[in-house]
């Protein structure tokens, strides 16, 4: 690296908000590189003393109108803005995070041209232009999901008895 070409870009840590509801998932067209124009998780770069929840819990509600609660950080993947000439010009680390819808219909806001509800069973055929990883990263966030769904109520069940006792 020569001073005159700067320090060397680092990947930037950012997050998206997955969130499923009666067997949709959330997404949003993305206004702004990586992946203008193609339909992905609302998500953003994470503020300076921000967690990862908070920061997909507030960019879920800037890119949507959508009101979520931060469940679980399940997995990571990479997305890259390159210039015209293939190099990398920036590399996101993007942090997904389960959320559990609260309240409120998608809105597009912030840097998202539109919102909406998608059905999972049929988000790999449907004629979609979407970021990479987005129907895997469905797919995950859909099990992680149901699985918290059946143990909610064996979860409720050992709380009650404890407290009987």
């Amino acid at each position: 690296m020569s001073a005159a070409s700067g320090p060397e870009p680092r990947p930037i840590a950012a997050t998206i908000a997955a969130v499923i509801r009666d067997g949709q998932v959330l997404l949003v067209r993305r206004a702004n590189p990586p992946d203008a124009g193609l339909w992905g998780f609302p998500g953003g770069k994470i503020d300076v003393g921000e967690t990862v929840e908070a920061a997909a819990v507030r960019e879920l509600h800037e890119e949507t109108a959508i009101h979520g609660e931060a469940r679980h950080v399940f997995t990571a993947v990479d997305a890259f803005e390159r210039d015209e000439h293939g190099h990398v010009r920036r590399h996101f680390i993007l942090i997904a995070v389960l959320c559990r819808w609260l309240s409120g219909e998608p809105q597009a806001g912030d840097d998202a041209l539109d919102a909406r509800w998608f059905d999972l069973a049929g988000l790999e055929n449907a004629d979609l232009a979407m970021s990479f990883g987005v129907a895997e990263v469905a797919r995950q966030a859909h099990a992680l999901a149901l699985s918290e769904s059946e143990a909610a109520p064996t979860e409720i069940a050992r709380r009650n008895q404890g407290s009987h006792r």
